[in-house]
């Protein structure tokens, strides 16, 4: 496996940002990390994971999808997309990874989402394989190995290197780009280290969730439990989980006025707030319990029932980091198992 010091990483950030686009995971005053277009100089983070995913990259949180122009009864639509070069985000973790296989059965399914697909072929992901799992990870329960993550090009280190893994046609073409800067490296230490990583996994406190409870089967039984009205009391609809979750694909489009034309534009979208899915007629889920239980109930059931048992969730653990009354997927799949 090739390889690259430590102390290089940087030289190799200015290698690839000088030939497309590079961006890292790098830390905030706070503490925590987001991703960054890379600038000369900049150091990656060393924080597990980011606040939002990665996700951004390919749906992004806003978006104008066209522009329209009328004269009279004439109407000129104008394409108004940029996303056109090529692009590699670096140090995405593997549940971060698995999540552009839950979108891309969505965004890529019939009919294509262009603006999705435009991102994907243009983006190259260069996973980072975790060292130091934190107490909210439960990526295991979704088979998701965090020693070997999936993208383009897998990263390992074992401390004072990295190490460079192709996954498939385009990771190879990635690596051979930087290929004068790496060299054939040892990893008897790597092994190590992923067998280190494998015990803490399953030293923590989630790492024996289970999802048999859950999957198409079980449709009718989990959403006519009574346990819903106990678990959605404490919940405040704000949608913090929706918006740090990697795998969360619902969007609204509207048109604005801008004086001088329309602009139509996409926007990331909520289950859990009031006027989702909101029609002519009203809302479909008029109570919070209602909502409440289309989130998990799509995660857990709806999902793997129409995509071949794959659940729409990568046990990333924001949505246990973030929400403001503690209320999560975990908590919500070890009540409903309990008969």
């Amino acid at each position: 496996m090739l390889k690259i010091s430590a102390d290089k990483l940087n030289s190799l950030f200015d290698a690839v940002s000088a030939k497309q686009s590079l961006y890292i995971p790098v830390d905030r005053e706070s503490g925590s990390a987001e991703y960054r277009k890379y600038k000369s100089g900049m150091e990656m983070s060393k924080c597990l994971n980011t606040v939002r995913s990665a996700k951004d990259f390919f749906f992004p949180q806003t978006e104008n999808l066209a522009d329209f122009k009328m004269n009279g009864k004439n109407i000129e639509v104008i394409d108004v997309r940029e996303e056109c070069e090529d692009f590699v985000i670096f140090g995405v973790r593997a549940c971060d990874a698995r999540s552009f296989t839950i979108l891309d059965k969505v965004f890529l399914a019939e009919p294509v989402d262009s603006y999705y697909k435009n991102r994907r072929e243009h983006g190259t992901v260069v996973t980072m394989a975790c060292t130091r799992p934190a107490e909210t990870c439960f990526c295991t329960a979704f088979d998701i190995d965090p020693t070997s993550p999936e993208g383009d090009v897998a990263v390992f280190s074992d401390g004072e290197s990295y190490f460079f893994k192709p996954n498939n046609d385009k990771g190879q073409a990635f690596i051979d780009s930087i290929a004068d800067m790496l060299e054939d490296g040892d990893t008897a230490e790597l092994a190590q280290v992923q067998s280190n990583t494998r015990k803490i996994m399953q030293m923590l406190p989630l790492a024996n969730l289970s999802t048999d409870s859950f999957g198409g089967e079980k449709l009718m039984e989990h959403f006519n439990s009574e346990k819903w009205a106990n678990l959605s009391e404490s919940c405040i609809g704000c949608g913090t989980c929706t918006f740090v979750c990697p795998t969360c694909q619902c969007y609204d489009i509207r048109d604005f006025d801008t004086g001088n034309g329309i602009k139509r534009f996409r926007c990331w979208d909520s289950c859990m707030y009031s006027d989702f899915t909101k029609m002519a007629h009203g809302n479909p889920r008029n109570t919070q319990l209602e909502r409440f239980r289309q989130r998990f109930m799509h995660k857990l059931v709806y999902f793997p029932a129409n995509n071949n048992g794959e659940f729409g969730c990568v046990g990333c653990g924001r949505c246990l980091a973030k929400c403001p009354v503690s209320m999560n997927i975990v908590k919500v799949m070890k009540a409903l198992e309990e008969k």
